[in-house]
């Protein structure tokens, strides 16, 4: 993660493949530039963001070939992930299609109603890439869309609300929180002496935190509602219809968090997903891309000029 810890200033310092500009720079003003130069950044520099360029490479093809502005989220969804994505969508052009390649294991819901209202209001039409997963609050946010791409891989999944232990990067389903608590409950009562022993393995979880398990789970079927709304493809009435259809699949029927909510799951509730084939030019060049995201790994928020990558040392 040391590159990204570097590509991840890019998005307050400006564009590097300016041709009068490196990373740091103050701008220059164009007719002031030295016309002899014609360098975009110096060779180390250049050699330290080569993964980074690449990607980003790949992120300008794909916009032409389907214009549209492509950006990238992969990263649990929490109040942070709105700097980052306004940090992508700052000189976004509300005439232009957006596309946004989301790779997440859920998170927070009401962050994700945010993020799906904010890139709505930032474009003509707004699509939701799955190429992997996005589950829990990622669903929402895909909801909120109004096409979702999926292929073979892809997975929605359960709208479990998740939380944050206290080390800030491992998610506990709020299902799993409330469940665990009942569970040593019903041990300690009958048998006491075995206390000690639950309280420990339980050393995470506070009863406030139990709260707002309940409360969350309490929540679920308003924020989905929410998010449906938020698409201008679907009117008041669309969005309870399209509620009631996937309370039982996402929100009441699954017993874990890993449960798959497939393509053909997402048509069958009427959700606007374009299923598209392994085989065709598209999903070739976005799994092409995905690929890079996996092999780099962490969190990353990118487009074709802004690249963060959160908790990125350098």
């Amino acid at each position: 993660m040391a590159e990204e810890g570097r590509a991840g200033e890019t998005g307050t310092r400006g564009r590097e493949d300016d041709p009068g500009r490196q990373a740091g720079d103050v701008p220059i003003p164009v007719d002031a530039r030295p016309k002899a130069r014609g360098v975009a950044k110096s060779p180390l520099f250049g050699a330290e963001h080569a993964a980074r360029y690449e990607r980003q490479s790949l992120i300008r093809e794909y916009e032409e070939l389907h214009t549209c502005r492509l950006i990238v989220m992969r990263d649990a969804i929490f109040p942070d992930g709105v700097t980052y994505l306004e940090e992508l969508l700052f000189d976004a052009d509300p005439a232009e299609d957006l596309h946004m390649m989301l790779d997440s294991p859920g998170g927070d819901g009401e962050t994700a109603v945010r993020l799906a209202r904010s890139a709505q209001a930032r474009c003509a039409r707004f699509t939701v890439i799955v190429p992997d997963q996005a589950k829990s609050a990622a669903t929402i946010l895909a909801l909120g869309a109004h096409e979702i791409l999926m292929g073979p891989t892809s997975d929605l999944g359960p709208v479990d609300p998740q939380f944050q232990l206290a080390d800030g990067r491992s998610l506990v389903a709020a299902k799993d929180i409330i469940a665990a608590v009942a569970a040593a409950e019903a041990a300690i009562a009958t048998n006491p002496d075995t206390y000690p022993l639950h309280a420990s393995l339980l050393s995470d979880v506070s009863g406030l935190m139990v709260q707002q398990a309940r409360s969350a789970i309490d929540r679920s079927s308003d924020l989905v509602l929410e998010a449906l709304k938020s698409s201008p493809d679907r009117t008041a009435k669309a969005a309870k219809a399209a509620l009631a259809k996937l309370k039982d699949p996402l929100i009441d029927g699954p017993k874990n968090h890993a449960a798959v909510f497939g393509a053909d799951d997402a048509i069958a509730c009427g959700l606007p997903v374009t299923k598209l084939d392994p085989s065709s030019e598209q999903w070739q060049q976005i799994w092409r891309l995905y690929a890079k995201y996996f092999a780099l790994g962490g969190p990353i928020y990118e487009g074709r000029y802004s690249s963060r990558a959160p908790g990125a040392s350098g």
